[in-house]
């Protein structure tokens, strides 16, 4: 049990790591304020889910549940 324990732990300090970092390459939402002037409706802006930005959104999602999970189940306590 203890060697579950730290292998769950370990895959905690590396989701940790990923979403600081994915978070990081995401760009400011200060680039969003070109909607106010009609700049939203270029190809970009249709398309955001398939661009970069897109996916990086995807991914800051998906680490943050597996890391809402991990948390869950270390603190638990039943090590």
């Amino acid at each position: 049990m203890e060697i579950l324990k730290t292998i769950l732990t370990i895959v905690f300090i590396i989701v940790s790591l990923v979403i600081t970092v994915v978070i990081l390459m995401q760009e400011g939402k200060q680039a969003g304020l070109g909607a106010i002037s009609g700049a939203a409706d270029t190809y970009w802006g249709k398309n955001k889910g398939r661009s970069m930005e897109g996916m990086l959104v995807k991914i800051t999602k998906i680490c943050v549940g597996v890391f809402l999970l991990l948390a869950v189940v270390l603190n638990l306590g039943i090590w």
